[in-house]
C-alpha cells in the first residue's frame, strides 16, 4: 500500500512540473500562439478630439493640421465651406461635400472657410470662403446675396437674387465649380418693384434643396434651401442651409435649417449656414472621423 501511493505522489509531481514549465512558457515568458501581442491601435492628432462607440472623431472649427501618424487607415470626412452673406437675397449655403477616403500617415492641412461679409447694397453680399481637407476635397463658399436687379452670385449654393424692377432675375447656381455629388443647391428668384409692397428678394440655396423664389403677392422674401443632416460628429447634425430674403413688406423669408438665418438674422457659425438678407454668413467645419477599437 505504502509504495503505491509512492508512486502515485511522484507521478503527480512529475505531472504538475510540466504544467507549471507549461504556464511559465506561455504567460509568463510570452511564447506560445495563444498569447499574440495586441494589434497596434491608430493614432492621429489635430483638431478637439472626442470618441464616441468605437469611432474616433476629429472636429475642426478652425485651420489647423490632421496628422495621421499610424497606419493607413480610411477615415470619413464632413468639409462644409463658409455661408455667402445676404444682400437682399438671402446668403447660399457653404458647399456641403462627405465621404470616405484612404489616407496614408502624415500631415494633411486644414482649412475652415468664414462666413460671407453682408451687404446693405448696392452690392451683393460677399460670398464665403472654402473648407479644404488637404489634397482630398474642397468645398466651395456660399454665394453671396444680390440687391435691386442683380442676380444672385454662384458658389457652394447660390445667393438668392434682388428683388426691384417688376421682372423675376434668377438666383445664384449651385454646385459650383461641379462636384459628384452635388455640394449645393441654386438660389431663388427675386421680384417686384423696388420700393412697393409686391418687391422681394430669393432665398439662398441650401446644400439640400434649392433657396425658393421670392412671392409675387402679396410680396415676401423667398425661404432659405435646406441643409442636409450628417452623423460623423456622433449626432445627427444638420449642415448648410440657405438664408432668407428681404421683403418691402413683414414677410421676410425664413432661414433653412442647417443654420440659415432669418431675414436679419447671420447663419449660425460652423454648420456652414448662408447669412439671411442683411446678415453674415456662418463659418464651416471639417469633421474627419475612422473607426478605433473598443476597450
Amino acid at each position: 500500500m505504502g509504495a503505491k501511493s509512492t508512486r502515485n505522489i511522484t507521478q503527480n509531481n512529475r505531472s504538475d512540473g510540466h504544467l507549471l514549465e507549461y504556464f511559465r512558457n506561455t504567460f509568463v515568458r510570452g511564447g506560445g500562439a495563444i498569447n499574440p501581442p495586441p494589434p497596434s491601435g491608430i493614432t492621429a492628432t489635430g483638431g478637439t478630439v472626442t470618441t464616441k462607440l468605437g469611432t474616433t472623431i476629429h472636429t475642426f472649427t478652425a485651420p489647423g493640421t490632421f496628422t495621421l501618424t499610424s497606419p493607413s487607415t480610411t477615415v470619413n470626412y464632413l468639409v462644409v465651406a463658409g455661408g455667402g452673406g445676404g444682400g437682399g437675397g438671402g446668403g447660399g449655403a457653404g458647399g456641403f461635400r462627405t465621404g470616405s477616403t484612404p489616407l496614408s500617415p502624415g500631415p494633411h492641412s486644414i482649412t475652415v472657410g468664414g462666413g460671407g461679409a453682408s451687404s446693405a447694397g448696392p452690392a451683393a453680399g460677399t460670398s464665403g470662403s472654402n473648407s479644404v481637407f488637404g489634397s482630398i476635397v474642397t468645398s466651395n463658399g456660399g454665394g453671396g446675396g444680390a440687391h435691386g436687379t442683380d442676380v444672385g452670385n454662384s458658389g457652394g449654393s447660390g445667393g438668392g437674387a434682388g428683388g426691384g424692377d417688376g421682372a423675376p432675375r434668377a438666383g445664384g447656381a449651385g454646385n459650383t465649380p461641379p462636384t459628384s455629388p452635388p455640394q449645393g443647391n441654386p438660389g431663388g428668384s427675386g421680384y417686384g418693384t423696388y420700393g412697393t409692397a409686391a418687391n422681394g428678394a430669393g432665398g439662398g440655396g441650401g446644400s439640400g434643396s434649392p433657396g425658393t423664389d421670392a412671392l409675387p403677392s402679396p410680396g415676401g422674401g423667398g425661404s432659405g434651401g435646406n441643409g442636409t443632416a450628417s452623423s460623423i460628429s456622433g449626432t445627427s447634425t444638420t449642415y448648410a442651409g440657405g438664408g432668407g430674403g428681404e421683403s418691402q413688406t413683414q414677410n421676410g423669408g425664413a432661414g433653412g435649417p442647417g443654420g440659415g438665418g432669418n431675414r436679419t438674422v447671420n447663419g449660425v457659425a460652423n454648420t456652414g449656414g448662408g447669412g439671411g438678407s442683411g446678415a453674415n454668413g456662418g463659418s464651416g467645419i471639417v469633421i474627419i472621423a475612422y473607426s478605433t477599437p473598443i476597450g
